[in-house]
């Protein structure tokens, strides 16, 4: 069998608003740019071709937004590890692309419980979204919402 990260999973009334999971941080560099290119299909020369960017007045290559989008996906925390028993059903997603961000930029991302919802089948667990870079600029916010199991009647 193997072993699990965490012992147990948590469910819905585990959590408490203001809950911070911690994702790594990242630089981007040409390995991540070419990643996503690949990955994407997105061939605009904006996010590969540094010449083409500064033509257009950029310091460098851009980063695909949703590259940083993906960056604060809930599998790069402990988050995902602590749903994993108890989760139903990932409900959305929604995000804002405040800042733009080129190779070279240092990313902080960070979920954090917004908010937490009792429902029928479970309750609604919202993670604020958000990524920073180097300078402590928000490039990115935004939430997600997940139906996460309700603790069963004498379950401690």
């Amino acid at each position: 069998m193997l072993k699990r990260k965490y012992a147990q999973s948590r469910y819905f009334e585990d959590f408490t608003v203001g809950e911070t999971f911690y994702i790594p941080s990242r630089t981007i560099g040409d390995a991540e740019v070419t990643a996503f290119r690949t990955a994407s299909g997105d061939t605009h020369p904006l996010h590969y071709d540094t010449e083409f960017a500064r033509e257009r007045g950029f310091p460098t290559v851009m980063a695909h937004p949703f590259q940083l989008l993906l960056y604060t996906t809930p599998g790069a925390s402990d988050f995902s590890y602590m749903i994993e028993d108890t989760l139903i059903s990932f409900i959305g997603q929604s995000s804002k692309f405040i800042k733009q961000v080129f190779r070279g930029d240092s990313l902080y991302p960070e979920l954090k419980v917004k908010a937490l919802e009792p429902q029928t089948a479970g309750g609604l667990v919202t993670l604020a979204s958000t990524v920073v870079n180097q300078r402590a600029e928000l490039c990115l916010e935004g939430e997600m919402r997940f139906l996460i199991r309700q603790r069963p009647p004498g379950a401690d």
